[in-house]
């Protein structure tokens, strides 16, 4: 590489300077107009690509860096060792690479490299990254700002609780100050109304004594004497008065005392924190895949079902022994699982391969029931209960309740977890390592809602809608699917291994399947097969079975093909 891209190569070693315009790689220096126009019609030169020289110069410093012909022997490269990834002179081919085999023209290895697959490959995993790295950024901005959100929320929650508080404190105060004066204010009124009548009693008292006075100064023997029984009468009904206040009580003293409730007062002493702020972690559904891992995914074939392909072949008609059926399941040995959701008198019917009624669960409420294991099912109770049961169906009993603090419609299984609907607090996961629930949509899902996942997609109806929409575990909404014409009142939801969803109409009276990008759909099932009120539905993902049942009456197993 030359020293001075400024000046003219040729030129300078002719001891002139002129600046050089253009830039030969392949003769490592820049020449000047005239020299680049001699070098363009010279035999030995005339195919050399050559570039402007501030482009050349805009290039990376590490490729401005690399050597284009042998350090060593300062020879140009004419051969290329595939055995030892470098390229080489004839003097190391003579010296280093005698004995290798596997080399070629150095000319033929850089042939139509930038059109090369390596090359393209290199421009797929910088776009890769460069899109991966624009959308943790973007996840991150909208984790700042939801968490900005957030934050504005609580605050407000904490001051209406404080607010709340002070309100509710505010009003007893009032209430005890009220009541305080009314009984001070009473009890004034009395000793008033007594000094009064002590203050009558006194006046009265001392006129007598006065007009006594006057007697025994200016009255004479016979008057007082004449006089003296009325005094004696007047003077009894006073003491009377006086021995009156004794009895009465009159004299004693009232005594009050405040008294605050013992829950008040145990507030500063046992409330030692107005909350807490609970972190919980959600993991993201970005993920940054190699391109080494994306070629081995092309190369095993896969080869999804079209919705136009799918044929339903009816292998029974089943009895439920069920009335209003809302959910329905297959455990692992072929046997059907039905609910009988009614407000007194749920249960769950389990059914055998050969349609006998093998025995019947009542416990509680049941709604939408899903299996987890060989042993064990999980069933919701719709409104009437809050909580999930985890049923054990050799044993025949409820083996654990859990507490979800909401009504619990149609879920599903995804991964350890639960997904299920919960009506006015939207769509959630319970998780059974610690019976904790986190949202995935926070927005008032309607009743009768169901859901099913694919992959790392959950997808769930929404009745009054008449809505089938598809998100990701993080609650960002990927598509939604509304079409009247042929699905309305979408209730019970199911997905097969393809991902083509397969959906009740409960008010069009049919089942749909929807393919996995919603750009498709086609009605399968209708009246014309014996639905009469379909509900719920179940697609058995191990034998590739789809069990539709009616609300009320039969249910009916299909054997699906392509």
């Amino acid at each position: 590489m030359a020293s001075n891209w400024s000046v003219c190569g040729i030129c300078d070693f002719r001891h002139v300077t002129k600046p050089s315009v253009v830039w030969c790689s392949e003769c490592d220096e820049g020449l000047c107009d005239d020299c680049n126009e001699h070098h363009s019609i010279s035999k030995s030169s005339r195919d050399h690509d050559i570039v402007p020289i501030d482009d050349y110069q805009n290039l990376p410093t590490a490729v401005l860096q690399i050597a284009q012909s042998c350090r060593k022997h300062n020879k140009k490269y004419h051969i290329f060792c595939k055995k030892h990834d470098c390229p080489c002179c004839k003097k190391c081919v003579v010296e280093e690479h005698n004995e290798c085999k596997d080399i070629v023209d150095i000319d033929d290895a850089i042939k139509d490299v930038k059109s090369s697959n390596a090359f393209h490959e290199i421009e797929l995993i910088l776009s890769d990254m460069n899109k991966f790295i624009q959308r943790v950024k973007k996840d991150g901005e909208e984790n700042l700002l939801s968490l900005a959100d957030k934050k504005e929320q609580f605050e407000k929650k904490i001051l209406q609780a404080r607010e709340a508080i002070n309100s509710h404190i505010d009003t007893l105060q009032k209430k005890l100050i009220e009541e305080l004066n009314l009984t001070i204010d009473k009890e004034n009124k009395n000793i008033q109304q007594f000094l009064k009548s002590v203050e009558q009693n006194e006046k009265e008292i001392k006129e007598f004594q006065s007009s006594l006075l006057k007697i025994k100064q200016h009255s004479s023997e016979l008057q007082t004497f004449l006089a003296l029984n009325q005094m004696e009468n007047d003077a009894a009904t006073k003491e009377e008065f006086m021995q009156s206040i004794n009895d009465s009580g009159s004299l004693n003293h009232t005594r009050f005392f405040c008294k605050i409730d013992a829950t008040l007062e145990k507030l500063t002493n046992n409330v030692k924190t107005f909350g807490e702020i609970v972190k919980e972690t959600k993991p993201s559904d970005i993920r940054f895949v190699r391109q080494r891992d994306k070629q081995a995914q092309l190369m095993i074939p896969v080869q999804a079902k079209s919705i136009d392909d799918l044929t339903l072949t009816l292998i029974q008609s089943v009895n439920t022994y069920s009335s209003e059926v809302r959910g329905c399941t297959m455990l692992s040995d072929g046997r059907m699982v039905f609910t009988c959701y009614m407000k007194h008198g749920s249960y769950l019917t389990v059914v055998r391969p050969d349609g006998t009624k093998n025995f019947e669960i009542k416990s509680g409420y049941a709604y939408d029931v899903v299996n987890l294991d060989d042993n064990t099912i999980a069933v919701t109770s719709g409104i009437y209960s809050n909580n999930i049961f985890l049923i054990d169906v050799q044993l025949k009993n409820v083996k654990k309740t859990m507490h979800v603090s909401s009504s619990n419609d149609g879920m599903a299984l995804k991964d350890k977890d639960l997904i299920y609907c919960g009506r006015e607090k939207g769509l959630n996961k319970l998780c059974f390592s610690d019976n904790s629930v986190c949202p995935i949509i926070i927005s008032k899902l309607s009743k009768k809602s169901y859901v099913t996942k694919f992959n790392e997609s959950i997808i769930y109806t929404d009745p009054e809608t008449n809505t089938v929409a598809c998100t990701s575990v993080r609650g960002q909404i990927n598509w939604k699917f509304k079409d009247e014409s042929i699905l309305k009142c979408p209730l019970g939801i199911s997905v097969d291994n393809d991902g083509n969803v397969y959906v009740i109409g409960g008010d069009s009276c049919n089942v749909v399947v929807i393919s996995p990008d919603r750009q498709r759909y086609r009605q399968i099932l209708s009246a014309n097969e014996g639905l009469t009120n379909p509900s719920v539905l179940h697609y058995d993902l191990l034998t590739n079975k789809l069990l539709v049942a009616n609300f009320n009456g039969k249910a009916f197993l299909y054997d699906v093909s392509s």
